[in-house]
């Protein structure tokens, strides 16, 4: 749940902190680089320690990953946005204002690179713990349902599993939903002190509520893990073997390098690994592409994702758990039901690939990614004194978008109030 929240707030981080869709990229799969370091020797001395506890101690990790990831917001400075006119304020700094001498970018720059470095250092912090923590997790979970449960009922009760693992990130979109809703500093300023709504573009969502939230449900949950036995009582008879376990430590690159030249657990492993590669690229980026393909706020793209996943995730996987226990599926059969299903995703996102919104026209601006802040200067805002760091867009007449009403050289405004929309203009 703590990772999808991270996924369903990403935009809105990028937006407080000033961070690039690369370097948020980055963070959001870092949570995986300790996973993966760790959890093929958890996974393989798993039968060696009280798996119960290990998930709960795993739980607490991944509760104070939330807390960490939480702390920027506490260590820095309000939320600044660029202030334009509203019904409420008389602020001209986004305006175009000859003669008026702005604020050096240069001083506020240097301020906001030494916070930067402090709040990337702990984001990439609690998500390594959280990585970290969530290594016991699954592997333990499975494996100590397996061990118990018998052969027709096992596959019904992991699906039951993944279901509530796949219900986890659908309700986290739904909380970012929520959260979002809220103003970044809602702990610092009355609800008359903000001048701007969810629907502005400077918005920033209280993406720090809800780390506090999911942290405490996950530490509150760890609870119970802590008194379940080592072992559960089987549902099938057990016969007297002799334990091939525990394997000493030497002998596991061996067992490493034979279980993969398996030629059908490689191909598994291939596919799972283009699975989650593809899933973990649309959760994280499909909540932004939402927000700025067709101009939703981020409460309401996260609201869409959970409402969707939630019971389409969970009515899929618990399907596909019953129909292996009932129809007593073969591996052959079971694999053809994969096809199967894989393919009709296949077939329902090839329409997505005609539809999206035209990139919007902003002046002084290339969609390459090749302009600089000089490109934003022209002639009708030459005498304006604008800064090139505010960021407090508005459309023309002309269906071309402005980064400020400075460089579209509006000087005058005037607020609609039964529009509910401000109205800025140049002064001829």
């Amino acid at each position: 749940m703590t990772s999808s929240y991270m996924r369903s707030t990403i935009s809105t981080i990028e937006k407080r902190f000033g961070l690039s869709s690369q370097t948020s990229g980055l963070l959001v799969s870092f949570n995986e680089v300790g996973n993966t370091l760790l959890i093929i020797f958890v996974s393989y001395f798993g039968s060696r320690v009280h798996r119960p506890r290990f998930i709960g101690y795993g739980a607490i990790l991944v509760a104070l990953s939330g807390l960490i990831t939480s702390l920027p917001h506490f260590l820095i400075g309000p939320y600044e946005y660029d202030r334009t006119i509203s019904e409420t304020s008389s602020n001209l700094t986004d305006m175009c204002l000859p003669g008026h001498k702005g604020t050096s970018v240069s001083e506020v720059c240097t301020s906001q690179v030494e916070r930067s470095s402090m709040v990337l250092g702990l984001l990439f912090l609690g998500q390594t713990l959280l990585g970290i923590g969530g290594v016991p997790i699954q592997p333990f979970g499975i494996s100590y349902i397996d061990d118990f449960a018998s052969k027709s009922n096992s596959p019904l009760y992991i699906g039951i599993l993944f279901a509530t693992t796949t219900m986890g990130p659908a309700l986290a979109f739904i909380v970012g939903s929520v959260m979002l809703r809220f103003y970044v500093d809602i702990d610092k300023f009355s609800a008359a002190e903000i001048h701007i709504n969810n629907k502005d573009p400077r918005w920033v969502g209280a993406w720090w509520l809800g780390f506090i939230l999911t942290a405490s449900i996950v530490a509150i949950s760890s609870i119970p893990y802590f008194f379940f036995p080592r072992e559960l009582p089987k549902e099938y008879r057990v016969y007297n073997h002799p334990l091939l376990f525990p394997f000493p430590v030497a002998v596991f690159p061996m067992i490493f390098f034979r279980t993969i030249k398996n030629p059908i657990f490689a191909v598994v492993i291939f596919a799972l690994f283009n699975l989650s590669g593809m899933i973990a690229g649309l959760a994280t980026f499909m909540a932004k592409f939402l927000e700025q393909q067709f101009t939703l706020t981020a409460s309401l793209a996260n609201m869409i994702i959970g409402a969707v996943q939630l019971p389409s995730g969970m009515m899929g996987i618990i399907l596909g758990g019953a129909i292996m226990k009932n129809c007593h599926l073969s591996l052959r059969y079971a694999t053809i039901m994969c096809i199967f299903g894989l393919a009709l995703c296949v077939l329902f996102d090839i329409p997505l690939l005609f539809l999206g919104c035209p990139t919007h026209a902003v002046a002084g601006l290339d969609p390459s990614g090749s302009s600089g802040p000089e490109q934003l200067f022209a002639d009708c805002n030459r005498q304006c004194n604008c800064s090139s760091s505010g960021f407090n867009p508005v459309c023309g007449q002309n269906n071309i978008e402005y980064v400020t009403p400075c460089f579209a050289g509006c000087s005058g405004l005037k607020y609609n109030a039964q529009a509910k929309k401000i109205l800025v203009s140049r002064k001829s």
